[in-house]
C-alpha cells in the first residue's frame, strides 16, 4: 500500500474526482469542497485549501481510500467501492502520524468511520465516541403532493434583523451551541453573501430557511434546515426545502443531496416525505486522548 498527502488541491481533484464520483451522493461533502476549494473563490475560514489535509491510499495502481480534512471538521474518507482492508486504513493512519496534523474526530459511512476509529484509537492510546448517526438521502424529483405554502428567496441584507437568531438556533439544535448571536455582523453579512441561503415567506413573513450548498457535477448539497420554534408544526420546513429543492433541480442539477440526524424522526420524515431516499447510513465520532 502507498500513502499520497497532497498539497495541491486540484492534483488532489485529478487523483481522485472521478473515484469519488461513483458514489457521488455519498461523497458529496468530499466532493463539494474539492469542487469549492479549485474554483479557489472563497478563502474563509476553513474553506482555504492550503489547511486541509488530502491524501490518498492506493495499491500502486488505483486509489482504494480518499481522505480530506477541512479543519476544525472532521476527517472524511471513501472507499473505492465501499470496500476496504484494515492494511489500508493502517496505511492511512501511519501516513497522516507522520504529518502536522491532529485527527480530532471523523464522519464518513459507518462501517468505515467505526473501523477506522477502532485502529486509530487502539495505534495512540485514544477513545472515541459516535456522537451521532446519519443518513444520507438522494432527491431526483420532488413529490407532486407537496403544494407551495409561500413564497423562496434568497436570504438579503434586511434579514440580519431575524437572521443571525436563526443561524445560532441551528447551530444549537444540530450541534449543541448555545442558540444566542455573536458580537459579529460580517459573520451574518457572509452568510447572506455566500452562503446560499434561501428563506421561505409566509403571507410575507420569513417562517423557514435552508440552503444549497456544495455544488457537484451532477448533484447539490441541501441543509442548513431551520424553522423556529413558535413556526414549527405548520408544514413550513417541508415546504421550505420542497421549494429548495425544486430551484436545484431546476437549475439542472438532477438530484439533491442531504443528510439528516437519525435520532431525528421528524427532520426524516419529512425528507422522504418530499422524495428523498436513503443512500447509505454515516456515522460522526469524536476522539478523545486518554
Amino acid at each position: 500500500m502507498f500513502f499520497k498527502l497532497y498539497d495541491d488541491v486540484n492534483d488532489f481533484s485529478r487523483d481522485v474526482k472521478d473515484v469519488l464520483l461513483r458514489d457521488e451522493a455519498q461523497n458529496f461533502i468530499p466532493l463539494g469542497n474539492i469542487m469549492l476549494g479549485c474554483a479557489g473563490l472563497d478563502k474563509t475560514g476553513w474553506r482555504d485549501p492550503a489547511n486541509w489535509l488530502m491524501a490518498t491510499v492506493s495499491d500502486g495502481s488505483k486509489v482504494r481510500l480518499t481522505a480530506i480534512m477541512t479543519p476544525p471538521h472532521s476527517l472524511t474518507l471513501y472507499a473505492a467501492g465501499n470496500v476496504f482492508s484494515d492494511a489500508e486504513l493502517v496505511c492511512l493512519i501511519n501516513g497522516i502520524k507522520e504529518t502536522s496534523y491532529q485527527v480530532g474526530g471523523i464522519n464518513t459511512n459507518e462501517a468505515l468511520a467505526v473501523r477506522f476509529a477502532e485502529i486509530y484509537c487502539g495505534s495512540c492510546g485514544a477513545s472515541y465516541k459516535i456522537d451521532e448517526k446519519l443518513r444520507t438521502y438522494e432527491l431526483t424529483e420532488v413529490n407532486p403532493d407537496i403544494r407551495p405554502a409561500g413564497l423562496l428567496r434568497p436570504a438579503r441584507d434586511s434579514d440580519l434583523s431575524f437572521l443571525p437568531f436563526w443561524i445560532e438556533g441551528f447551530g444549537r439544535d444540530c450541534f449543541g451551541g448555545l442558540g444566542a448571536p455573536v458580537a459579529d455582523e460580517g459573520r451574518y453579512r457572509y452568510e447572506i453573501e455566500y452562503s446560499n441561503r434561501y428563506i421561505y415567506e409566509h403571507m410575507g413573513t420569513p417562517v423557514s430557511m435552508a440552503r444549497a450548498h456544495r455544488e457537484m457535477v451532477n448533484a447539490c448539497g441541501v441543509g442548513g434546515v431551520y424553522t423556529p420554534p413558535y413556526f414549527r408544526g405548520k408544514g413550513y420546513a417541508t415546504a421550505c426545502v420542497a421549494a429548495v429543492s425544486r430551484m436545484v433541480l431546476g437549475r439542472g442539477f438532477k438530484s439533491c443531496v442531504l443528510n439528516a440526524d437519525l435520532a431525528n424522526p421528524t427532520s426524516n420524515g419529512i425528507y422522504q416525505k418530499i422524495g428523498y431516499k436513503p443512500v447509505c447510513d454515516a456515522a460522526s465520532i469524536s476522539f478523545k486522548t486518554l
